[in-house]
């Protein structure tokens, strides 16, 4: 699977959120796009998901048409931890945090099922912390993880991390695990300065980027998520 966004541009009730820009990304890459802080590349986010309708410019999968592959997008892309969209209430304990999550993935939520997965992750020790109080690298990871084992997921958004953290490394390594697995991941920044990134990523407002990072080959067998059209597959590497 490739995504494209085109010159998307995104439109708010008092003038634009966001510039047209472009980006292409697939199954095995991992993209870092940088903006301004604010809705504006939350905005971007939500339009790789097909959830925000560009007001100029088209998002789409492989060779589908925009229409047909909005629909698409909203089944194989999951946004992680957008402010005012999917970010967690701080206010809940981590516990109930995971089974919300879980739940989302059509997965048993209940308290046993809750505290395996806890356990597995080596954090049944934090089943009661308040989510605000987790470590920044735990909660991206944690929210990361979780989306990816959501069913039919190919791609992940995870909406600026580096707002939680100046560690840029653990975000970094994170995404190219899930790239190395088989999921196309775009990495949204706004806090962490462009030249404290590893490599250039991609701008808002710009038209020519920077090539995605390959991490997995194009040919791989056994990827993370194999998706029919009318049906679901998982298949673990």
């Amino acid at each position: 699977m490739q995504v494209r966004a085109d010159k998307v541009s995104v439109e708010g009730p008092h003038g634009t959120l966001l510039p047209p820009t472009s980006l292409t990304v697939a199954e095995g890459e991992f993209a870092v796009l940088h903006g301004d802080p604010g809705v504006g590349i939350t905005a971007f986010g939500l339009a790789l998901a097909g959830r925000v309708k560009p007001a100029t410019g088209t998002v789409t999968v492989d060779h589908a048409t925009a229409a047909d592959s909005a629909a698409k997008l909203r089944d194989a892309v999951a946004v992680v931890d957008a402010p005012d969209v999917s970010e967690p209430d701080d206010a809940l304990a981590l516990r109930v945090v995971v089974g919300e999550e879980l739940a989302l993935a059509h997965r048993p939520a209940g308290k046993d099922a809750v505290l395996r997965w806890l356990t597995e992750h080596d954090l049944a020790g934090q089943a009661n912390v308040r989510f605000e109080n987790l470590a920044p690298e735990v909660r991206t990871r944690l929210l990361t993880n979780l989306a990816a084992e959501r069913r039919g997921v190919r791609m992940l958004v995870l909406d600026r991390p580096d707002r939680h953290t100046s560690d840029v490394e653990g975000w970094w390594m994170l995404a190219q695990e899930h790239a190395e697995r088989g999921l196309a991941v775009v990495v949204l920044t706004a806090t962490v300065p462009v030249g404290a990134l590893p490599s250039t990523p991609a701008l808002t407002g710009a038209d020519q980027q920077p090539p995605p990072q390959r991490c997995a080959p194009a040919d791989a067998p056994g990827a993370t998520a194999i998706i029919e059209d009318d049906d679901t597959t998982r298949a673990e590497a």
